[in-house]
């Protein structure tokens, strides 16, 4: 598979395209939804089922994700070149962790079912060259002054580590562009504390992490702290909040940073958009002015929170611009809407001469 080749796609949900008014009843308009995505159970629910209930429950969820999961990568390797990536979402297999349901996913016959599912959806995902990649929550975290969280963090993210090695992506560094993104976590012991916390970690876990920028405690100069120890995954929209409004160009010193953090993988790179509501009015062919929004009494959290679709054509041209070295999750809440929206657009190639108004560049950053 050829990872120097530009691609963006989706987060987890797979969303029906059309009005749901074509579905006869909205049961059937829920099976269809439910027939691309992954399910789940609480732990709770499961712990008051009578064991073969349980067992058979939980067996039926895993068969039900795996096969949904295969059906979103094959939607996905039908898309053009450019739209061939995909983030899984966690809950693959509920519990794999928990005590709950631990014992039920180390019944031979339950390890052969996932083994063999994983490993076909794996393959396939690899023979029709589509990236993948998970996000765990923001509970998984590595560095901890309380050893509990710590502990459940660094299980969570080799849960995830466990799912890609099933997958066929468990050996080498980034094998075909594959990755686990977390976040810092905790401001204490924050960068200092994730650094130590990365021998912890098993050589399969180690090398799929990735860890992101966020909008709040760990902006990207800070994260660039950890840049020789693990990959760092830009979120332009992040940056932007943090920041307060600047937007950073693929050419400024920050962009090589990032790309030596890959040690020869192609990067990846996170970009949403702020809530069309906040957004009524302007000009889509402008970036969006973070000073203005705030001078209309927004906050950063309102700012910070993801719109439905790319609307913005600037901002796109942007993620145009940067597709020259990384490749793109689109984090907007229209899921594959808002991706194959944005795809089309850099496709037809509108925003060769994007305007940057509206913001403040890191041209020099």
């Amino acid at each position: 598979m050829m990872m120097d080749t530009p691609r963006l796609g989706f987060c987890c949900t797979f969303v029906l395209e059309g009005d749901p008014a074509r579905f006869k009843t909205l049961k059937a308009a829920r099976e269809a939804t439910l027939h691309m995505n992954l399910s789940h159970t609480t732990m709770s629910h499961l712990d008051g089922l009578a064991p073969s209930a349980r067992r058979a429950k939980l067996e039926g969820i895993a068969r039900h994700n795996l096969a949904a999961l295969e059906r979103q990568i094959a939607w996905v390797a039908a898309r053009p070149p450019l739209e061939r990536l995909l983030r899984i979402a966690s809950n693959v297999l509920p519990g794999y962790t928990h005590h709950v349901a631990r014992g039920i996913y180390a019944e031979p016959d339950v390890v052969d079912l996932v083994e063999t599912g994983l490993a076909r959806i794996g393959e396939g995902a690899r023979d029709s060259g589509v990236r993948l990649s998970f996000h765990p929550g923001p509970f998984c975290v590595i560095a901890s002054r309380n050893p509990n969280a710590e502990r459940k963090g660094i299980k969570e993210l080799e849960y995830h580590a466990a799912l890609m090695a099933m997958m066929g992506y468990g050996a080498g560094w980034h094998p075909h562009g594959a990755h686990i993104n977390i976040h810092v976590g905790a401001r204490d012991p924050g960068i200092a504390g994730f650094r130590d916390s990365l021998p912890k970690l098993s050589r399969t876990a180690r090398d799929l992490l990735t860890v992101e920028n966020d909008e709040n405690a760990f902006g990207l100069d800070t994260v660039l702290e950890l840049a020789d120890h693990v990959p760092v995954v830009l979120d332009l929209h992040h940056h932007w909040v943090q920041s307060g409004g600047s937007y950073i160009e693929p050419d400024v010193p920050r962009i090589a940073r990032i790309r030596e953090s890959w040690r020869g993988t192609r990067p990846i790179a996170n970009v949403s958009l702020s809530r069309e509501a906040l957004l009524e009015g302007h000009d889509p062919d402008r970036l969006p002015d973070y000073a203005a929004l705030v001078a209309a009494g927004h906050n950063w959290r309102d700012i910070a929170a993801h719109s439905q679709l790319m609307g913005n054509r600037a901002l796109n041209a942007l993620v145009a611009c940067h597709l020259a070295w990384a490749d793109f999750e689109i984090e907007a809440k229209g899921k594959n809407l808002a991706s194959t929206g944005i795809a089309a657009e850099i496709g037809r190639g509108r925003n060769s001469d994007p305007a940057r108004g509206g913001g403040v560049s890191d041209a020099a950053a």
